[in-house]
């Protein structure tokens, strides 16, 4: 009986035992086996060369290098704890790191939906670590060399905040991209036109199968599919017109910024705002500490003044308003103001800058001298008649207080302040600073872009622009082509005007004209700096106050030739006082530059 009892159960274990295998080998056998191939190949993402960035003469800015890459894969370090710990000491001591770097690596680069993806540890090896590494591979399992393409900047810093930043994907990234086209480890543009035109830069990954052992080790290629490299980006950027605006704005020593743009297309010639930073720091690997000592410099060196910056700005916003004005029958161009001197309303009394007196003047004669009462009067009109929306309509239609859609991320808005936002926040319970609701005060207030006004450069050479080719509010944009192989179109890049105003040929003529007489005769308020100008220029300074114990704000725009307008120029400096001090010999050194490179095109 014990006999067959135990005859039974080895019977039946056996049967057990057949059973698994004729599961493993025949109903699960095409799994295991694919399992296994997986485990004998290595596939390798092969990332492409970036395209080019040139400016609108086909100089290159930015390009790539070559570059060794020491690239760690989590996945495959050793399972045993102190084993693993030995090769990272190891493999720090050898980089030149401490082994808790290594791991701050490890944890702030990978977290847990990249699932252990591989990370670059360290760009552009030695040849004596080279060779080490590659000599005793054995003793480095998940350690791998590899070549990779780093940016390259041709002219330093320059034009930094336009180019912008590559860096390797984010989780964000990698979750908002289509049809899985980004993988943990691609590089893609994090700011600046690198991010706007990611998918024509960055071109198609490869694919490498890489043969490798029990431990991981190679053992022989079994095939690749070529990386294709990524399109060119030519600019309308002039590199030349470029130097000459940073030198300019580095010359005042103080935060600022500039915009020389085609008064006709919206393209950007030139743009800059300084204190600016080194491209060349994020092109490389750094730690978090670096980046964060950039990120919370006081002086804000990763704004990008020029499209992010706001302000108000002064008598520069009187262009603006005389256009209004002029095309809402606020006022004739030949019609007689009376300007002694100050203006009182609702028991305020509003004064010119320094208490000038101009006395009988028209429009023209008010942009000459910038008179402030002239345009305290039209504020005051406009919000008398319940007409608020006169000037701001206007404003906002020629792009102040909205994005104006140029082709570089996180443009800012700014700010125009209208009765309806000033009364919704002064009710609102979070306000934190609206003490009262909207008063014509606050009219008269903006008709000198005063105020809470806060207004970025671009939308005012936005503006500028409008007014000089009589009311198409173009988009400034700085893409002028996308190029192929030896330099050819693929294509244009030519975005249409976002609206066009209907801005008479009085009113267009009576502005410029006002505005030129203030650049260009005696008793205008920048003739100091364009008096002897060598070509008309049609400009208005801007000096604006940013509060108490602020120093003043200094503005510039500028258009020229005033009589024939191809060209708009920007200028603010943030503490520079006067716009005729530190803004108008911004913009003038800018458009000289200009004109020279023009008649050199010629």
């Amino acid at each position: 009986m014990r006999f067959a009892v135990v005859t039974g159960l080895v019977i039946a274990i056996v049967a057990v035992l057949l059973l698994r295998v004729w599961s493993l080998q025949v109903l699960s056998g095409e799994q295991y086996r694919a399992l296994a191939e997986d485990n004998r190949i290595r596939e390798i993402r092969l990332h492409p060369p970036r395209g080019e960035i040139l400016d609108r003469e086909g100089r290159v800015l930015v390009d790539n290098r070559s570059v060794v890459t020491l690239v760690l894969r989590p996945a495959e370090l050793p399972k045993d704890p102190s084993a693993r710990k030995r090769e990272l000491v190891e493999l720090a001591d050898l980089l030149g790191l401490s082994y808790e770097e290594i791991r701050t690596r490890l944890r702030l680069d990978l977290p847990s939906q990249f699932g252990g993806e591989p990370i670059v540890l360290k760009e552009g090896l030695r040849r004596p670590l080279l060779f080490y590494l590659l000599e005793h591979q054995q003793r480095f399992p998940g350690v791998s060399v590899e070549r990779a393409y780093v940016r390259r900047y041709r002219a330093g810093s320059l034009a930094a905040h336009v180019l912008g930043t590559v860096g390797e994907v984010s989780p964000g990234q990698l979750k908002g991209s289509r049809s899985g086209a980004l993988e943990p480890g691609d590089v893609v543009g994090q700011s600046g036109v690198e991010q706007s035109y990611d998918r024509q830069l960055r071109g198609a990954a490869g694919e490498l199968k890489v043969q490798v052992d029990a431990l991981g080790r190679p053992k022989g290629e079994l095939g690749n599919v070529p990386a294709g490299a990524g399109s060119n980006l030519r600019l309308s950027l002039d590199a030349d017109l470029q130097a000459t605006g940073e030198e300019a704005l580095s010359e005042t020593g103080k935060p600022s910024a500039f915009v020389a743009m085609n008064a006709r297309t919206g393209a950007v010639l030139a743009m800059g705002s300084y204190p600016t930073f080194d491209l060349e720091l994020y092109a490389k690997p750094r730690t978090p500490a670096e980046y964060r000592a950039l990120a919370e410099d006081p002086d804000a060196p990763l704004l990008n003044r020029a499209d992010q910056g706001g302000y108000p700005t002064g008598s520069s916003f009187k262009p603006l308003v005389a256009t209004a004005a002029l095309e809402e029958g606020l006022v004739a161009p030949d019609e007689i103001v009376y300007d002694g001197g100050s203006l009182t309303v609702g028991g305020v009394t509003f004064q010119n800058a320094g208490g000038a007196v101009n006395g009988s003047i028209d429009m023209r004669t008010a942009l000459q001298v910038s008179s402030d009462v002239y345009f305290y009067r039209l504020g005051a009109e406009a919000d008398a008649e319940g007409e608020h929306g006169d000037i701001q309509d206007w404003a906002r239609s020629l792009g102040i207080g909205r994005q104006t859609g140029i082709d570089l991320p996180d443009e800012g808005a700014g700010l125009l302040p209208t009765p309806a936002w000033r009364d919704r926040l002064y009710r609102s319970e979070d306000n934190p600073y609206i003490d009262r609701p909207w008063t014509t005060g606050d009219n008269v207030n903006l008709s000198v872009g005063q105020g809470d006004l806060q207004v970025t450069p671009l939308q005012l050479a936005t503006a500028y622009a409008a007014i000089a080719n009589g009311g198409a509010v173009v988009t400034p944009h700085l893409g002028a082509r996308i190029e192929g192989p030896g330099g050819r179109t693929v294509s244009r890049i030519r975005p249409p005007p976002r609206r066009r105003l209907p801005i008479s040929d009085l009113t267009r003529g009576t502005v410029l004209e006002g505005m030129e007489r203030a650049a260009m005769e005696p008793g205008g308020t920048s003739y100091p700096v364009f008096g002897g100008f060598p070509f008309a220029v049609a400009g208005k300074t801007g000096t604006a106050e940013r509060g108490e114990g602020a120093e003043d704000q200094s503005w510039y725009g500028a258009i020229a030739p005033a009589g024939e307008p191809r060209i708009v120029v920007v200028a603010t400096v943030e503490g520079g006082g006067f716009g005729v001090e530190a803004a108008a010999p911004v913009a003038a050194r800018i458009l000289e530059r200009a004109f020279e490179l023009e008649r050199e095109a010629e």
